[in-house]
């Protein structure tokens, strides 16, 4: 399951509210204040900047104690004492400072919005979520745009438990960006995704796994997808060579048991040249090679390399007898023995003769196949149309996740050299 992220929301108050509220250059400047007031009120301005905020808060009593005061002189005090409090970490008495500020009306646009992120910001740090979602919702409907506020609505929305609003709010939110052609963030996607798995709505879930394993290609995101294809009850076992594959593209195979269970499946599907560069592969990074199983590593790929050695001699005079046959069943086979050994575009083109030739035993598996010659061969866009083209049962969900992952930035195939 995705993460769901933590977020750092808190409205600068120093930096937006007092930026504001100082815009004028004195908290004296629209009206006017009685001097045994604004004394207070200039000294705590003072201490704010000198970031002297219990010192402040101080001087605003003081304020605070003269009596008969006017709306705009509680108004200004309420303002200061708000962003000290938020400033001293006192998010309770900000909120209530900065909701008496908006209450007294006279704010311009501006400065009104970023009052009400303040708010937000304050009732987000005191997990009060239900007031969070009423103040975005407010925010929102005063013209508020800035979206890392919006994006507190869904996630405010999760952290109350109110999954489906949650979802709900998200799609919304994603179907706009979209229409704006811009990419949904990975934290709307992230949050999606959880709150799908919540909501129990496996379907939701995987299409926003899916999205995030689209536009921000993670093994995170990566291992879920792969596990709901290959590891579902009935999933073909000729098929998990190709799930190695995108598992080994995606940089999801990261231990020792899984290079040596590909390697082995690989060298048992008799294409030692792919078990061999998987290995080696293995031992370059380190995964392979150390440890109480580190000989056995050794002896697997002194196997795997023997038997490659004894294949690549062969493959030229297996290519021509498979060109030879009445079907392209040997063409592909050949093809994907040239994947093994690294020349990917030799592979592309046998796999794609095999299929032109046809008579196959399974063409949805040899589109699959093509598709992933094609991809690591660098051929994108053919690639894409070769997993298109796949149409059936478990090869058409591995011919999915492999365009997914043909389609993202920096795609590549994990096989061939």
């Amino acid at each position: 399951m995705p993460r769901l992220p933590t977020h750092s929301f808190l409205v600068p108050v120093l930096g937006i509210v007092l930026g504001l509220f100082l815009a004028t250059g004195s908290v004296l400047a629209e009206e006017a204040v009685r001097p045994e007031v604004g004394k207070p009120l200039q000294a705590a301005e003072s201490l704010i900047k000198q970031q002297k905020y219990p010192d402040a808060l101080a001087k605003l009593r003081v304020a605070q104690s003269v009596g008969d005061l006017t709306p705009y002189e509680t108004s200004l005090i309420d303002q200061l004492r708000g962003i000290a409090a938020a400033a001293s970490g006192d998010h309770q008495t900000a909120a209530h400072a900065f909701e008496a500020v908006l209450a007294y009306g006279h704010q311009p646009g501006a400065a009104r919005l970023a009052m009400i992120q303040a708010v937000i910001g304050q009732y987000y740090q005191l997990a009060d979520y239900p007031k969070v979602v009423s103040w975005v919702k407010h925010y929102r409907s005063e013209g508020g745009t800035a979206s890392e506020t919006l994006a507190l609505l869904p996630q405010a929305y999760y952290l109350a438990n109110d999954f489906a609003n949650a979802a709900q709010s998200l799609r919304d939110m994603i179907k706009d960006e979209e229409h704006l052609g811009r990419v949904p963030t990975e934290s709307q996607l992230q949050v999606l995704a959880n709150s799908s798995l919540k909501l129990n709505d496996r379907a939701g879930y995987n299409a926003a796994l899916e999205r995030l394993a689209a536009s921000y290609p993670k093994p995170e995101y990566w291992v879920p997808l792969l596990q709901a294809v290959t590891a579902r009850a009935g999933f073909a076992d000729r098929l998990a060579l190709d799930g190695d594959r995108l598992a080994l593209a995606t940089g999801v195979l990261t231990t020792a048991p899984r290079y040596v269970e590909f390697a082995e499946r690989a060298l048992q599907a008799e294409l030692p040249g792919e078990a061999k560069v998987v290995l080696e592969r293995g031992f370059s990074a380190g995964i392979l090679g150390g440890g109480a199983d580190g000989e056995r590593h050794r002896r697997l790929r002194t196997l795997a390399t023997a038997r490659a050695a004894e294949d690549l001699p062969t493959l030229t005079t297996t290519e021509r007898e498979a060109a030879a046959l009445k079907d392209g069943n040997g063409l592909v086979n050949t093809g994907l023995a040239w994947l093994g050994f690294g020349d990917a575009a030799k592979a592309a083109d046998l796999i794609g003769r095999g299929i032109a030739k046809g008579g196959l035993k399974r063409p949805d598996e040899a589109q699959l196949h093509l598709g992933i010659a094609r991809l690591a061969a660098g051929q994108k866009d053919q690639a894409i149309k070769a997993f298109q083209a796949v149409q059936g049962g478990d090869a058409a969900d591995l011919a999915r996740l492999w365009e997914l992952h043909a389609r993202a930035p920096n795609a590549g195939s994990g096989t061939g050299r």
